[in-house]
Parts: structure tokens; C-alpha cells; sequence
């Protein structure tokens, strides 16, 4: 394209900044606080369920992946609304408005659940002395409180004399009860429902506006997307640091609370600056949201009403986790069963060899959206509880590692961008499918290098905060293979006609990937007592054991993906 050509399809009076136009960097700070507020919280969630609420790893490893799996999939209501009624400003005014009262709702905690040990008749109150994996448990009597510790057999009592209880007594003479404040419990899944929708109205379409603010041809886009998704890492980067301290050192409500701070400050930006994306992001048609849909509800109040409704259906699910896996499993086979049978009778030659290889890319992303995504969960809980956190002597909080993953994609981010270019000039640059076989690989890979590190520190000790940093630089590694050409290949791929409902298809196998992260982190889940482990050799085994069978299934899975590589490139028809 000629420099008279492209300048045609910019705007003569275009404001800029850095030569973008100056509403990219609303959306780039906008983006970046609701990317503070979302990673601030969910780098806390697993472990606030586990310690504030004492729900089982278990429950808690599947209500996180519910929770995380239902923020993908609402994403694509969210953007269908926008698309057709709402258009994208509003929606993303929408969205951070619920996020706002989802994050200040997170900060109502109350007194949390409380776990009782009851022995020859007395019951005794199991508090925790901090947050955190560097919390001890202590048991409160009338007469004091005593660090207490929690074995297979037996409960021993550090100072049972002033207590007037024995030293040791044995766990089948003990009966444990949990406790919860009911109210504070449904404020939390309200929300977390708050929570969902708001991701769903403001994700995918604040990504449309940045798109919007680029005309055909405008050969800044990449670059403008390419400083839109560093305030993504930005957000995260800051937000895993500052919430993850604040939480677990001076308590929950300060970490969800600031949380939502940087919520607000994303909406007040964006609401304040709206001037800066020059009427980009409108409703398609602006006269229809005003007519009647149904009743006295204008289709406007339609679209907010549905939202409600994501809320409510969102609160039902994450009050009863279990379902959303049977819900969208089904649903995610009937979608791919109606890919295959559109792409076999509404398409012929490269239009179906191209929707058939969208379609692999589909599914090649679950194997390692699914393991890359313990970061939140298991391995968030592994990192607070059986590693060596000190660091210059300071016991680092185990949330605050997930800031590795943000930092890592800083660092090498650029690296990788320019290796594509190199190898490509020496027609060397790997295509598309096999790099997706070697994100999957290095997912593996990466939990097989912390399996070497536990394995290396004993059956009890704490593994070297060294494999923390190892693993998540193989993971950030294999994201940079996977999530940069994912999504971009799967719509060059499908036709223009079904680009929006293969679109979908992504998002809705991407939340499929994240309830399935949560499965495998259920299987990790160790006993605790008071939110806290009670047998260290036990747990610890059980990490090696998951983390092992995931690792190696990861390596067989990119092994076919790699054998068949040349067969989904020959699909692509040059798409590549």
C-alpha cells in the first residue's frame, strides 16, 4: 500500500500521541486496571476460599475453575449484545460498572468460617495465627490459646499442660465442624457473579474499539495492539504484587479492596475521556435502542436486563460448581458436532479444508489452557505452602509469584517477536501448528522441571523458590508459542460469514480449558485443618504424582500435534 493510499484511511486532524490515535491510551489505561482488578483478585481467590471460608482444595480448585471458566464463555454474550444492539462503549461502560460492585463486594468478608474440634464433650474454636502458607494453627480454649499440629493419627498440643489438655490425642477421638456466615458466603458468589458478567460486557469489546480506532489498511494496528495487550501484562504484573502483599500481610479485605480501586480508576478514565475515541464504538444503530422489544422495555433495557440475568444464572452456577462442567461439556460437543456437519454441507474445497483446521486450532488451545492456568489455582497453593519463599529474607507471599508470569512476557515478549521475523527471512519460522505443539510441550515440560525440584528437596521439605521462577518462565515460554497467533489464526482461517460464531467457539472451548485446570487441580487438593495442611509428606506426594501424569500426557499430546502438524499446515491453504 502507498503512503498516499494509507493516508486516506487516516483522519487529516487525527489527534494523536506516540503517532496513535490518543483514545488508544484511554483504552490502554482502562484495560490495565480492569486487568489490575481481575489478576489482584484472582491471585488471592484460592487462597481467601481455602483459609477465610474453609472450603476443601477440592471444592475450592473447582470453584475457582468455574468461576474463571465462566468469565470466558459470558464473554461471548457480552460481545453478541454489543454487536447488535449495544455497541461496544456502552457495553464497556456496563461491564466496568459491574465490576466495580463486584470487587467492593469481595471486601465484605465478615468473620469468615470457623472450624471447632470437639473432644470429650468441650468444643475448641481452630483459629489461624496469620494468612498465607506461613500460617500456623492454633487452638483457643477458655484458658489460652496453643499452637496445635495436625498429623495422620493424632493432634499434638504445644502447651497442653496450661491448657489442661493431653499433649497428644488421637484423631479418632475428635470430631471437626465448620461454621459459616451464610450472608457473607452469598455476598461472596454474588460477587463473583458481579464479577463474570462484567468480564463478559467489558473483555472482548474493549478489544473492538481499539480496532475501531484503526481504519482498513492502517498499518499502525499490530502496533497499536501490541501496546493495547502491554497494559494487559501491566495490569497483571502490578496487580499480582500489590494485592497479593496487601491481602495476605495486612488482610483480605485490603488486597479485594484495592482491587477494586484500581476497577474504579479504569472506569473513571474511560467515562472522563470518552471525547478521546472521537464517536468510535457507538451502537450500530442508536434509533433501535430506544424501540420497544417487549412490554414497556426498550431493546437498551433489554440488553442491561440480560445482564441481571448473567448474574443470576452466574450466582446459581458458582453456588453449585459441580454443574458447569455438565453444562458446558455438552455444549461444547454439540458445537463442535455442528462444525463438522456445516463444514461438510455449507462448504466446499479451501473454505472447508480452512473451517476444519480453525476448528484444530479450537481444541489444540484446551490441553494447555488447562495446564498453564494451575498458575491460579494448585500451583498458587503449592508455591504458599511447600515452597522456600524467602528471598533476601523476606517470605515472599505466594500470590505475589504470579507477577512471573506478566514480568517474563516484558522480558521476552520483544526477544520472540524478533526471532519470528529472523527465522522468516530464512524461511525457518515454525508454522502455526507447530508452534501450538511446542506451547503444549513447554506446558508439560514446565511442570516436569518442578516434579525434579520437589523430588530433589525430600519427601517433607520445601522445594527451592528457584522452580517456581523455572516453571513459570517455561510456561510464559510456551504462552508466547500459543496465545499471540491463536485467536488472529482462527479468524483468518474461518469464513467471513461464521468468523463471529468461530470466535465464540474460542472463547467458549478457552472456559471449557479453565473449569478442566480446575479438575486437575482438585485431584492435588490435600487435607486441611483450619485452612491449613496437616500432612506435609502426603501432600507433597500427591503434587508429584498429578503434576507427573500431567506433564507427561502434555508431551504425548504435543507429539501428535507435531506428527500431524504438516497435515493441518497442508489445511491451512496458505492461511498461515
Amino acid at each position: 500500500m502507498t503512503d498516499s493510499t494509507l493516508s486516506q484511511t487516516r483522519d487529516p486532524n487525527e489527534k494523536t500521541i506516540l503517532g496513535h490515535p490518543r483514545g488508544l491510551f484511554i483504552l490502554f489505561l482502562t484495560e490495565m486496571w480492569e486487568r489490575f482488578s481481575y489478576y489482584g483478585m484472582r491471585g488471592l481467590l484460592i487462597v481467601y476460599l481455602t483459609q477465610h471460608f474453609l472450603f476443601s482444595d477440592e471444592k475450592s480448585s473447582l470453584l475457582y475453575g468455574a468461576y474463571t471458566a465462566l468469565v470466558y464463555v459470558m464473554t461471548i454474550i457480552g460481545g453478541s449484545l454489543a454487536d447488535r444492539y449495544l455497541g461496544a462503549r456502552k457495553a464497556v461502560t456496563f461491564g466496568a460498572i459491574l465490576l466495580v460492585l463486584g470487587h467492593f463486594g469481595m471486601a465484605f468478608e465478615g468473620n469468615g468460617s470457623t472450624q471447632y474440634l470437639s473432644y470429650n464433650n468441650a468444643k475448641y474454636e481452630i483459629t489461624l495465627d496469620a494468612r498465607g502458607g506461613d500460617a500456623k494453627q492454633q487452638l483457643v480454649t477458655p484458658t489460652g490459646t496453643s499452637y496445635v499440629t495436625f498429623t495422620e493419627d493424632d493432634v499434638l498440643i504445644e502447651d497442653a499442660s496450661t491448657l489442661g489438655l493431653p499433649s497428644s490425642i488421637s484423631r479418632d477421638d475428635i470430631e471437626m465442624t465448620v461454621e459459616r456466615e451464610e450472608m457473607y458466603l452469598n455476598i461472596l458468589y454474588l460477587s463473583l457473579a458481579l464479577l463474570i458478567a462484567g468480564v463478559g460486557f467489558l473483555k472482548a469489546n474493549i478489544s473492538t474499539i481499539v480496532g475501531s480506532l484503526y481504519g482498513f489498511g492502517d498499518s499502525r494496528r499490530d502496533s497499536g495492539f501490541t501496546i493495547f495487550y502491554m497494559g494487559i501484562n501491566l495490569g497483571s504484573f502490578l496487580a499480582s504484587i500489590a494485592c497479593g502483599y496487601l491481602g495476605i500481610v495486612h488482610g483480605w479485605k485490603y488486597g479485594f479492596g484495592l482491587a477494586g480501586i484500581g476497577m474504579v480508576a479504569g472506569l473513571v478514565i474511560f467515562l472522563s475521556c470518552q471525547s478521546w475515541l472521537e464517536g468510535k464504538a457507538e451502537p450500530p444503530r442508536p434509533e433501535k435502542l430506544k424501540e420497544k422489544a417487549f412490554l414497556f422495555i426498550n431493546y437498551e433495557m433489554m440488553c442491561y436486563l440480560i445482564g441481571v440475568g448473567i448474574i443470576a444464572v452466574s450466582m446459581l452456577l458458582v453456588m453449585n460448581e459441580e454443574l458447569v462442567g455438565g453444562i458446558l461439556g455438552p455444549i461444547g460437543i454439540a458445537m463442535f458436532i455442528g462444525f463438522l456437519i456445516y463444514s461438510f454441507t455449507a462448504l466446499k474445497g479451501d473454505e472447508r479444508s480452512r473451517m476444519l483446521a480453525a476448528l484444530y486450532f479450537v481444541l489444540a488451545q484446551i490441553p494447555f489452557w488447562a495446564l498453564f492456568e494451575q498458575a491460579g489455582s494448585s500451583l498458587n497453593l503449592f508455591t504458599a505452602r511447600l515452597v522456600d519463599r524467602e528471598i533476601f529474607g523476606w517470605s515472599v507471599p505466594g500470590p505475589v509469584f504470579q507477577s512471573l508470569n506478566a514480568g517474563f512476557i516484558f522480558m521476552f515478549a520483544p526477544l520472540m517477536a524478533w526471532l519470528w521475523i529472523a527465522l522468516a527471512k530464512k524461511n525457518l519460522n515454525p508454522s502455526t501448528p507447530v508452534k501450538f505443539a511446542i506451547g503444549v510441550a513447554l506446558a508439560g515440560l514446565g511442570f516436569l522441571a518442578l516434579v525434579a525440584g520437589m523430588k530433589g528437596s525430600g519427601s517433607v521439605g520445601l522445594t527451592p523458590v528457584l522452580f517456581i521462577f523455572l516453571i513459570y518462565w517455561i510456561h510464559t515460554m510456551g504462552e508466547l508459542f500459543v496465545s499471540p497467533v491463536g485467536l488472529s489464526v482462527v479468524t483468518k482461517l474461518a469464513p467471513a460469514r461464521v468468523v463471529g460464531m468461530t470466535m465464540g467457539a474460542w472463547f467458549l472451548y478457552s472456559g471449557l480449558s479453565n473449569y478442566l485446570a480446575g479438575v486437575i487441580a482438585r485431584t492435588t487438593g490435600a487435607e486441611t485443618i483450619g485452612g491449613q495442611m496437616t500432612n506435609v509428606a502426603a501432600a507433597k506426594a500427591g503434587y508429584v504424582e498429578v503434576y507427573t501424569q500431567v506433564g507427561y500426557i502434555a508431551l504425548g499430546i504435543a507429539v501428535v500435534m507435531l506428527l500431524i502438524s504438516p497435515v493441518i499446515k497442508k489445511m491451512m491453504r496458505d492461511a498461515d
